[in-house]
């Protein structure tokens, strides 16, 4: 069995593994990482060999760290990505390079086809009508985007939202609230087989499918960094924000939201930020300093796009693609029935 885990922000680790009788009965670790003394790979070699083949990551984590000789050096890595790449071999996990990867470029959609359309391809990803795809948004009004469980009157300023123009919709991934205008944010989807992250924590897998963006944004001379759980941020402050929804079908929908331009008062407006909580309901976002990218790069929207897409080519197969007939079709067809209905935005009061 086979494993591999790029820690974001550090080197690959790389677990070849034979299971026998339920356990581990052969392992070799290996990857781009430095360690000191030598010696220590041999021992945490040693020390996974005869565990359980479910033994779950904490318990890997522990025998690997109490194999680690005194003063022994982990750069790049550590005891909690030895256990990942394990629980991945042993799951039996892709990787980014197991897949071609399918590129969608718009079109510019409402903000409720929008998020009808992250449903239909995550199903159609799932279902294996479709191949993992990462989609760029382009967005054709404005709107104030709340995550699955908030609640409408604790996130949003109904009354400012309606004078400012903005549309109020739901998504079906949780975390906080988004405040968009088209020619402002750089929004993203992926759609992955659950393959891709098995083997890691909910927190893990927000890192690493977001890795390649972090890697991306450094090349433009930010010094990008993930912030747990799901904060993309530099020194300057935060940059974006991601969510995700795994569907039984058997695939993830990641997406993103990053600020390119943004008019900090405007959002304080449309958004509760900062406000007297009206309910017990939902769940209060945090007021948290956002530095656009515009400011940071002095780029163009579509320059910076660019460089992430093309970052992401330089490591995966990718061909150009585009939203079908009937993806779209089914994507209106859901905005009646699911997305526009006072059931779903009000879902949380």
């Amino acid at each position: 069995m086979h494993g591999e885990y790029k820690v974001p922000g550090g080197k690959l680790v790389v677990v070849d593994l034979e299971v026998a009788d339920g356990r581990i009965s052969a392992l070799r670790l290996a990857g781009d990482f430095f360690v000191e003394p030598d010696e220590a790979i041999a021992a945490i070699e040693a020390a996974l060999i005869g565990l359980p083949a479910d033994s779950d990551a904490a318990h890997l984590t522990a025998a690997v760290r109490d194999a680690l000789p005194g003063g022994a050096v982990l750069l790049g890595f550590g005891p909690e990505a030895v256990a990942t790449t394990v629980r991945r071999a042993l799951a039996s996990a892709t990787t980014f390079a197991d897949y071609d990867w399918e590129l969608v470029r718009g079109p510019a959609l409402t903000p409720l086809q929008q998020l009808a359309v992250d449903q239909v391809l995550a199903e159609e990803v799932g279902e294996g009508r479709r191949g993992p795809t990462l989609r760029f948004w382009q967005w054709a009004s404005p709107a104030i985007v709340i995550g699955s469980f908030q609640s409408v009157k604790n996130e949003v300023d109904l009354e400012n939202a309606d004078r400012y123009g903005f549309e109020v919709v739901r998504r079906i991934s949780g975390g906080g609230a988004m405040v968009i205008e088209p020619e402002s944010a750089i929004t993203y989807s992926l759609y992955t087989p659950v393959a891709l992250v098995q083997g890691m924590s909910f927190a893990e897998s927000y890192a690493f499918l977001d890795d390649w963006v972090i890697q991306g944004l450094r090349s433009l001379g930010i010094e990008a960094t993930y912030q747990p759980l799901n904060d993309i941020a530099s020194p300057a402050g935060k940059i974006g924000g991601a969510a995700q929804k795994r569907l039984g079908s058997g695939a993830v929908l990641h997406h993103v939201t990053m600020a390119y331009d943004m008019d900090g008062d405007m959002m304080t407006q449309v958004l509760r930020i900062g406000r007297e909580k009206l309910s017990d309901k939902g769940v209060k976002s945090a007021n948290k300093r956002v530095d656009p990218l515009k400011s940071q790069t002095g780029l163009a929207r579509d320059a910076i796009i660019e460089r992430l897409i093309g970052t992401f080519r330089a490591s995966n197969t990718v061909v150009d693609g585009a939203l079908t007939e009937a993806e779209l079709a089914r994507a209106d067809a859901l905005v009646v029935e699911k997305f526009a209905t006072p059931d779903w935005l009000y879902r949380v009061p």
